[in-house]
Formats: structure tokens, C-alpha cells, sequence
């Protein structure tokens, strides 16, 4: 049975193709005019689409065309007893429609095209599927390439310590350079739809280790994790082997807006984690969802507010008072909090009356991959902060 909608401004002609198509199983919808079919179509999903050529104010190859808009997986025939033949062959060459009837008919005729038009549909969509999967499967490759290549790193952020005014961590954020998946987010968001998840990690994880050999001495470094990782947590602690050296110095980021609570075995492997002596880190607090849920079932030892918090902080009161609370909230839980997104001098000070511990931001450094560069900004003071 196929959902059809048939545009008619004759009531007669209009009933007898849909009782014609009803005989046959299938679901009709009536309009009278152009508008009101365009109308009905912006709102359900129609298999085929009969459209007479005389309607009023929009006729009904006009009809046919924003139709192919609203819905291009719709089939569409125009029934004419008016239009130019070569017009009409022009219009099913263009795509515009995929076949036309010409008035008057014969019920059998008129279901003659109305079947062969919907074993078009089939075919179109069953080549869809194919080209789909084909794309998939292409996609999935390309990402292969990208994470088995030499093309994913690691830049580092500093996170400047308001009580030093030097670099006390940073943060290592994923870098691509290669030609397709050539930001983070997009090599994020392919290695979840290609369960490359934990391919990705492995690779943040043997970069991580590589920077830690690299800076020495007691840099912090805050690595993201996908809370997806914390479901599989013996695989989680394996990857983690390479940069248990370093545990006291490592902190895992989880971003609170993922619905940590609904991943199984969050809380084995954090526990396993934490036996491991690693930190957690709650990122983007204030951009979801659950934010005191997801602090009081974490107790992470860092809370990064996000800039859409920070943003003008010292312009907005409650922004501010925001702030301070979760700067107390921090202090009474033994928790350090950090301010994403500072760009500007007013941000940093306003931050620091509010009690911030960590500063992080374009106005201290941009992200950078350069050895000697982090390392200037280890040894570096930040006068600003006075």
C-alpha cells in the first residue's frame, strides 16, 4: 500500500482517481488546489503524487516542482489534457516529474502508470540503500586511513594558574591534518559512527605519552576521553598502561552533556581509573544537562565551567554569582575549578575576584604543537595576572 496524494480542482475527477486507487489498497489524500496540497506535504510523507495541470494560481507543473523540494523521495505524475507534449517531455527529462497521464483516461491506464511509477520509487530506493552503504563503506576506509596514518595529534593549551600566574597544565586537544577529516569533530563524530572509538583513543593516549617524554618535570596534561570508552572498562585500563608513569599527572576529561549516568560501567572502570591514580575532570559545565547530578556522581577533583559561562562574566552579575558558587562548591569539595574561554583582561579579573583556580583562553595562547613553544610557556610568567 502506498501513501498518494492527488491534486484535482474537479471534485468528480478528483473522487474517481481516489476511489480508483482505494480499490487498489491505498491510502489517499485530496486537495483541490495547489496550495493546499503543498500544505498537506509539508506536513506528511507521500509515496507518489497526481497532480492535475489546470489548477488555479499554481498550476500544477509548479506544484510538481516545489513538491520535488518539500519531498524528493516522492514520485510525481501530471495529468493533462492541455500541456505541450515536448513541454511535458522536458519536465520528466528535468526530473521534475517522473511521468505524465494524459485526460481523459481509463482507470486501468491511470493504475498502468501509477504502478509502473512506484517500481520506479522501489528502484530508486534500493539504489539509495546501495549507494548509502556504499558510502559507508567508503567513509570507513578514508577514517582508517586517517587514524592509522600520521595525521592525528595532539596541540596543547595552557592552563594558567591565577595564584602563579605560570602554565600548572595544559590541555591536549585533537588535531587533524588530514585532507577529508580534517578537524576534530569530524574524525570524533566518523570513529562514532564507525565504532573506531576506542582506535582514536589508543592514538591519544600514545601521543599523550609522547608529549609527557618530551615537557618532563611535573606538567599536568588534560586528556578528553568519550564517555562511550567508560563502558568497556578493561579495554579502558589497557589503554591507559602507556601513561601510568605519569597517573599523577594525567587528567581525564569527561564531558558532563554526554549522559555519562547512561553508559554501563561508568562507575567500575572510574573506580579503576582512580586506583590507577589518575584525576577526573568534569568538562563543559553549564552546556547540558544533569550538571549537579553528573558533580555529585563523579567527584571530580577539576570543574571547567564553559565559555558560554565565562563569556562576559564581567558584565553579567548572575553569570558572576554563578561563578562564585561553584568556585565554593569547589573549595568545599576539594575540586579545582577552571575558567574555558577567557579573552579578554575584564574576564580574567572578574574571574579571579569570583575565586577561579586555572584560567584557560586565546587572550594566554592559542593551541600549539610546537615542542619549544609549550615549552617557553611552562617557563613563562603571564604578567597580567597581578
Amino acid at each position: 500500500m502506498a501513501k498518494i496524494l492527488t491534486v484535482d480542482d474537479e471534485p468528480l475527477i478528483r473522487k474517481q482517481i481516489a476511489r480508483v486507487l482505494q480499490r487498489y489498497g491505498h491510502e489517499v489524500n485530496q486537495a483541490s488546489h495547489g496550495q493546499e496540497a503543498l500544505q498537506i506535504a509539508s506536513s506528511k510523507q507521500f509515496d507518489l503524487a497526481l497532480v492535475d495541470y489546470n489548477l488555479p494560481v499554481i498550476d500544477g507543473l509548479e506544484v510538481l516542482q516545489r513538491l520535488r523540494e518539500i519531498q524528493p523521495g516522492c514520485v510525481r505524475i501530471l495529468i493533462t489534457g492541455m500541456l505541450n507534449l515536448d513541454l511535458a517531455i522536458k519536465a520528466v527529462n528535468r526530473g521534475e516529474v517522473t511521468r505524465f497521464v494524459e485526460k481523459p483516461f481509463k482507470n486501468d491506464r491511470l493504475m498502468g502508470a501509477v504502478n509502473d511509477a512506484l517500481d520506479t520509487r522501489l528502484r530508486m530506493v534500493e539504489v539509495a540503500r546501495v549507494q548509502q552503504e556504499a558510502s559507508r563503506d567508503e567513509e570507513k576506509q578514508i577514517l582508517d586511513e586517517c587514524l592509522h596514518g600520521d595525521y592525528v595529534h595532539l596541540a596543547l593549551q595552557p592552563l594558567i594558574s591565577l595564584k602563579t600566574g605560570k602554565a600548572a597544565a595544559f590541555e591536549a586537544l585533537l588535531r587533524s591534518q588530514h585532507p577529508i577529516f580534517d578537524g576534530p569533530l569530524s574524525v570524533l563524530r566518523a570513529s562514532e559512527r564507525h565504532d573506531r572509538l576506542e582506535v582514536l583513543s589508543s592514538i591519544v593516549f600514545s601521543k599523550a605519552v609522547e608529549w609527557m617524554e618530551k615537557l618532563n618535570g611535573d606538567v599536568r596534561l588534560f586528556i578528553n576521553i568519550h564517555p562511550d570508552e567508560l563502558a568497556n572498562g578493561p579495554s579502558m585500563v589497557a589503554r591507559l598502561k602507556s601513561l601510568e608513569p605519569w597517573s599523577s599527572q594525567v587528567i581525564l576529561e569527561i564531558t558532563e552533556r554526554s549522559r555519562i549516568q547512561a553508559t554501563d560501567s561508568w562507575e567500575t572502570t572510574l573506580a579503576d581509573i582512580d586506583k590507577m591514580g589518575f584525576n577526573v575532570a568534569v568538562d563543559d559545565l553549564g552546556s547540558g544537562y544533569s550538571s549537579l547530578s553528573v558533580l555529585a556522581d563523579l567527584q571530580p577533583k577539576f570543574i571547567k565551567m564553559d565559555m558560554s559561562i565565562i563569556r562576559d562574566v564581567h558584565l553579567e552579575p548572575r553569570k558572576k554569582r554563578l561563578v562564585e558558587l561553584l568556585c565554593r562548591f569547589a573549595e568545599a569539595t576539594d575540586a579545582m575549578i577552571v575558567a574555558e574561554g577567557v579573552e579578554n583582561i575584564d574576564e580574567m579579573l572578574a574571574l579571579k575576584e569570583c575565586g577561579a583556580h586555572l584560567l584557560q583562553g586565546y587572550y594566554f595562547a592559542k593551541p600549539s604543537m610546537d615542542v619549544d613553544e609549550i615549552k617557553r610557556h611552562i617557563e613563562k610568567t603571564w604578567d597580567l595576572i597581578g
